[in-house]
């Protein structure tokens, strides 16, 4: 992989530096923007690579430093674990190969079975999320979300950006399960709940998808929730239905429905490409004998509240008894399982070790 070559990603950084100082290159700013994004995450890799080349080259010094005075353990300790984990990370990104894998991702929550708790589930789901892409130094944009009648949302679409922002959220995609005693039920009585995770790479301004507008349905309306008086007073908000894939993307965030309309079209785009790779996926599942639905048996993970905390991945087989840690964000264990899982072909079918009747397995 080239991450782990300096002399490639050297050689492609000056490529990607003539090209932004080409007369004439900034005349194109879709084009512009591309490679503008290309050339800083190059730039961001080689910069890692040699640093941590540096800092490696630093250990012998600073073992050495702690056979000579054992108060220096403790520092030691905390860069040698620093330098893994950042090692772990480039072991991670040495994964992804994919077209998009490198980018952005538009990532789509909609709550499955489970009525009003199924939709505090889905806004729990959005929190999640938005707590683990600040841990990872990741920028988080809601564009979208529909509340539910009683409470939680409905759906939630947002935007998560960084380097392999969709290669790495690619592992949460599937049905997620909640099992906990329920705040809505005035007998207090334990529920389940699922909602389905989508993610879909943030394509180019410039990519060849193409949409016939005979298969679209726009419709506009009032943006809800916050947004000040603009909001509340124009139709800004723009919904968009695919009609030969019943797809529909809507998107709020924006004060212009201009904006809005060019948002939820790159959303609809990104939406169609992830619809290939879902059934390209779905055909190796059916190989190996394992269905998905937005319903119970088909989760790839479940959050288990009651009558024991326990989170439970069924796929890589990693477990976490600190369920509140995972819903404040700390998601990175779950996927790099299963990232290294897949990629060495040891995923397994979901197992319901953690069901709602009994104690973990």
């Amino acid at each position: 992989m080239t991450i782990f070559d300096p002399a490639v990603l050297a050689r492609r950084l000056d490529e990607l530096n003539e090209q932004l100082s080409a007369p004439g290159f900034w005349d194109d700013p879709r084009r512009a923007a591309v490679v503008s994004a290309d050339q800083a995450r190059t730039q961001r890799k080689l910069d890692t690579y040699r640093r941590l080349e540096g800092e490696i080259g630093d250990l012998p010094t600073l073992l050495e430093m702690v056979g000579e005075d054992d108060a220096m353990l403790p520092e030691a300790d905390a860069s040698i674990s620093a330098l893994e984990a950042e090692i772990a990370r480039l072991q991670e990104q040495a994964l992804f190969s994919g077209e998009y894998d490198g980018g952005d991702a538009i990532v789509t929550l909609s709550a499955g079975a489970g009525g009003t708790d199924a939709q505090d589930w889905t806004a729990m789901l959005l929190r999640m999320y938005e707590r683990w892409a600040e841990r990872r130094g990741y920028g988080f944009d809601v564009l979208d979300a529909t509340p539910g009648e009683e409470a939680g949302l409905k759906s939630a679409m947002f935007r998560v950006h960084g380097d392999n922002a969709y290669g790495v959220l690619g592992a949460e995609r599937g049905v997620h399960r909640l099992v906990r005693l329920s705040p809505f039920d005035s007998a207090h009585r334990r529920q389940t709940s699922f909602a389905q995770v989508d993610v879909a790479p943030e394509l180019p301004p410039d990519a060849a998808i193409e949409i016939d507008d005979s298969d679209l349905r726009i419709d506009t309306y009032r943006s809800s929730g916050a947004g000040g008086q603009h909001v509340n007073k124009t139709d800004s908000a723009v919904r968009i239905t695919h009609l030969p894939t019943g797809i529909v993307v809507q998107c709020q965030n924006e004060r212009s429905q201009h904006a809005n309309k060019d948002t939820a079209l790159r959303a609809l785009k990104s939406r169609l490409l992830e619809r290939e790779e879902e059934a390209r996926q779905a055909e190796l599942l059916r190989e190996r004998g394992i269905l998905s639905d937005n319903a119970f048996g088909s989760q790839i993970r479940s959050y288990v509240l009651h009558p024991y905390t326990m989170v439970n991945d069924h796929r890589s087989g990693l477990k976490n008894g600190n369920a509140q840690g995972v819903l404040d964000g700390d998601l990175d264990p779950f996927i790099s399982a299963f990232l290294l899982g897949s990629a060495a072909g040891t995923l397994g079918a979901s197992d319901d070790g953690d069901d709602d009747s009994g104690e973990p397995a």
